[in-house]
This record gives structure tokens, C-alpha cells and sequence, in this order.
């Protein structure tokens, strides 16, 4: 079976003035279609580069990035942000939603972009809109929300789409334990109902516990994998 996400000799440097800053040193990983996979470490182990390498938000220094077997390297900048739209939710610490529309609106939005069938998106929007417990809170704006209900709508956004891949940069950070909790139920039901492959950076002890496959990072390597992934 084809690996979802195939990482081959990754690498990526900052310039920092006339200084060269190494956060990746060299990533081989293959994640499978379903995992549910935290990436874990120090910061400046590598964490949110590597994910955002994934999502191809930034480019590699070197080595190579495939998601379905597609090398993201050979994309022009219109399919990239095709592949990204169709294939990539993300679901940001900062929550990242657009603070003139509501809940709804702002789940809905991808859909939009994907040109989707109004009754369908509609269908869709109210259905996972419930899913994440937000039933009755459709038209609020994120102003009106809390911090954990924002989440919910980032999470309902990001998978809405059905992309193959959700990434997640540090999604309980900003949130008290009781609501991080539910959060992971949530997307642990996601994972497991709609086959949703969940790739997180994280600091949290509770997702590495919960995480089905877990990539410890330090000094932008590899220090150990468990769980399905494999490396080499």
C-alpha cells in the first residue's frame, strides 16, 4: 500500500542574518493512511517545521516531501494550493478564523473554495458543526466563543473538506486541561469515524499518550518512533 505521507532526506535551514540556524538535519518517515501520529520534542527540535513542510507551507533545503505519492517539490504554486485545499486540513494554536464570519461560515469556507453544492456544504456544515458540539452555536461569531469553542470550529473547518491528511501545530496549547480533553475525544472520534489521519506537533502529554504512533524529535533529528510509522 502506498504510504500517505513519504518523507525522504529532509532538510531545512534559517538564515539568521549571516547565520545559518539547522532545524531539520536530515527526516526519513513513512506515516500511514488512518494514524493518528504526534510529533514530540524540545522546542526547536523541529516540530512545527516539519509540519509545516508537510503542509507546504514552507519549502525544504533539502530532501523530498510525498503525499499520496505526489512529490510536493515538482507541484507549480497553483497545484500546491489545489493539493493543499483539497488534500491538507489544518487546524492552527491561534486558531486562525475569520473574525467576520460566523461558526458556520467560517466551517463552511473551504467548501466554498472546493465549489461545493450549496445543500451539500449546508448539510455537511450543520452535521459536523453537531458532531463537535456546537449544535445551536452556528451563528456565532468567534468573538462569542470561547477558547475551546473556536477550536471546534477550527477542527470542523479542517476536516469538513475530507482531506487526507489533518495537521495540527499545538491544537490544546492555548486551552485548560478539562477542554483539551474533550477536544482529543473529538478528533480521536474523527480519526476513527471518518478515517481522518491526524499528524500533530505538540508539547502536550496527553496527546503523545493518546497518539497511535509517536516521533520524538531533538536537534531537528529523529530520536525514536512508536507506534506504525517507520523511518529509514
Amino acid at each position: 500500500m502506498e504510504p500517505l505521507v513519504k518523507i525522504e532526506g529532509l532538510k531545512k535551514t534559517y538564515r539568521q542574518g549571516l547565520v545559518e540556524v539547522p532545524a531539520l538535519q536530515g527526516i526519513d518517515l513513512t506515516i500511514r493512511k488512518g494514524d493518528f501520529l504526534a510529533f514530540a520534542g524540545p522546542s526547536g527540535s523541529g516540530k512545527t517545521t516539519l509540519l509545516n513542510l508537510i503542509g507546504g507551507l514552507m519549502s525544504p533545503t533539502a530532501g523530498r516531501v510525498f503525499i499520496e505519492g505526489q512529490d510536493m517539490a515538482g507541484l507549480s504554486p497553483a497545484a500546491l494550493s489545489d493539493l493543499r485545499l483539497r488534500r491538507i486540513g489544518f487546524i492552527f494554536q491561534a486558531y486562525n478564523l475569520i473574525p467576520v464570519l460566523t461558526a458556520y461560515e467560517n466551517t463552511e469556507f473551504v467548501m466554498m473554495l472546493q465549489k461545493v453544492d450549496e445543500t451539500v456544504r449546508r448539510e455537511k456544515c450543520m452535521s459536523l458543526l453537531k458532531t463537535v458540539g456546537l449544535e445551536g452555536m452556528e451563528h456565532r461569531y468567534p468573538r462569542e466563543l470561547s477558547g475551546g469553542q473556536q477550536q471546534r470550529v477550527a477542527i470542523a473547518r479542517a476536516i469538513v473538506g475530507e482531506p487526507a491528511i489533518v495537521l495540527a501545530d499545538e491544537p490544546t496549547a492555548n486551552l485548560d486541561s478539562a477542554t483539551a480533553a474533550q477536544l482529543l475525544d473529538t478528533m480521536e472520534m474523527l480519526n476513527r469515524d471518518k478515517q481522518a489521519t491526524f499528524i500533530f506537533s505538540t508539547h502536550d502529554p496527553d496527546v503523545m499518550e493518546r497518539a497511535s504512533t509517536l516521533v520524538r524529535l531533538r536537534d531537528g533529528l529523529v530520536e525514536s518512533v512508536e507506534g506504525a510509522a517507520c523511518t529509514g
